[in-house]
C-alpha cells in the first residue's frame, strides 16, 4: 500500500512539474514577472490578459497557437504569480513594462500583439508609443474609453449610478492597479497614432437572460458589436470579427475561432 502511494505521489509530482515547465520569472523594473515562451516560427505573438488577469487567461489557446508562432504569456505586475504590487498603474507604464519584458527575453523583432479586455487598452497604447515594436494587433472584447457612452446612451441617470458602483466594486476587489487610469482619462479616443498594420477586432454581441447593468442589455450588445464595426473598418487593414456563441471571453468560450483568426491575422502580416 506504501509503495502504491508513492507511487501515486511521485507521478502527481511530475505531471504538476511537467505542467509547470514552461512557467519561468525575469526581473522588470525590480519586480519578478511571470511568462512563458514557447513554439517557433515567422512570427512572435505576445498574449496580454485582461484586467486584474494572469497569464491562466490563455490556457484554453496557448498550446495551440505555439503551433504557429514564438508564442509569450505572462502576467502583468501586481497580477497572476508575478510580484503583487498595489500601485496605480496607468497603461503607459503597462505598455513600457511590455517593452522591457520583450528587450529581458531578447526580443528585437516586432510582435503580433493580442490582447483582452483591458489588456486591449495597453495594447493600443503600446501600438501608438512603440509602432517599431508592433507589426500586427488583434483586439479580443477590447475594454474602450467609449464603454460608458454606451451605457449613457440608453439610460443616463441609471447609467451614472452603475458606473459609480462599477468603479467601487473594482477597487474593492482589487483591481484599482489598472482601472483608476482606465475611468480617469479618455486619451487617444480612436488612437489614430496607429501605423498602417492588420487589425483584427473580435467583438461579442451574444446576449443575455437577465442583463445586471445596462451595458449587457440587447441594445447595450447591438451598440457594442456597432461600435467596433465602425472602428475595426476604420483602420487600413482593419477587420471586424462579431460572434453570438460567448461572452467577455471568446478565449474561453471559443478557443478554435479565436486561434482561427489568429492564424488568419498571421498569414495577412508581413
Amino acid at each position: 500500500m506504501k509503495s502504491l502511494i508513492k507511487v501515486i505521489i511521485y507521478c502527481s509530482l511530475l505531471i504538476s512539474h511537467s505542467a509547470l515547465a514552461g512557467l519561468a520569472k525575469v526581473q522588470v523594473n525590480g519586480f519578478d514577472l511571470e511568462y512563458e515562451l514557447a513554439g517557433k516560427g515567422k512570427h512572435t505573438i505576445l498574449l496580454e490578459a485582461g484586467g486584474s488577469a494572469g497569464l491562466s487567461d490563455w490556457d484554453p489557446v496557448f498550446e495551440s497557437l505555439t503551433k504557429h508562432g514564438k508564442v509569450i504569456r505572462y502576467s502583468r505586475i501586481g497580477n497572476g504569480d508575478s510580484a503583487q504590487v498595489k500601485k496605480n498603474y496607468s497603461s503607459e507604464e503597462y505598455a513600457a513594462e511590455a517593452v522591457l519584458l520583450l528587450k529581458t527575453l531578447k526580443i528585437e523583432e516586432p510582435v503580433v500583439y493580442v490582447a483582452h479586455s483591458y489588456g486591449a487598452y495597453i495594447a493600443r497604447v503600446f501600438a501608438a508609443t512603440y509602432p517599431n515594436h508592433i507589426k500586427a494587433l488583434m483586439l479580443i472584447e477590447p475594454a474602450s474609453e467609449h464603454d460608458v457612452d454606451i451605457m449613457r446612451a440608453i439610460d443616463l441617470p441609471r447609467a451614472e449610478k452603475e458606473i459609480a458602483v462599477i468603479k467601487l466594486d473594482d477597487m474593492k476587489n482589487g483591481m484599482s492597479n489598472q482601472y483608476l487610469d482606465f475611468w480617469a482619462k479618455r486619451s487617444l479616443p480612436n488612437y489614430p497614432q496607429i501605423t498602417d498594420i492588420p487589425v483584427t477586432v473580435i467583438a461579442s454581441v451574444k446576449k443575455y437572460k437577465k442583463p445586471s447593468v445596462l451595458f449587457f442589455t440587447d441594445k447595450a450588445r447591438e451598440m457594442w458589436g456597432d461600435l467596433h464595426s465602425k472602428w475595426a473598418n476604420a483602420f487600413p487593414q482593419g477587420e471586424i470579427v462579431i460572434t453570438n456563441k460567448s461572452y467577455h471571453y471568446p478565449q474561453k468560450d471559443e478557443p478554435e475561432m479565436v486561434v482561427a483568426q489568429v492564424v488568419k491575422l498571421l498569414e495577412r502580416t508581413k
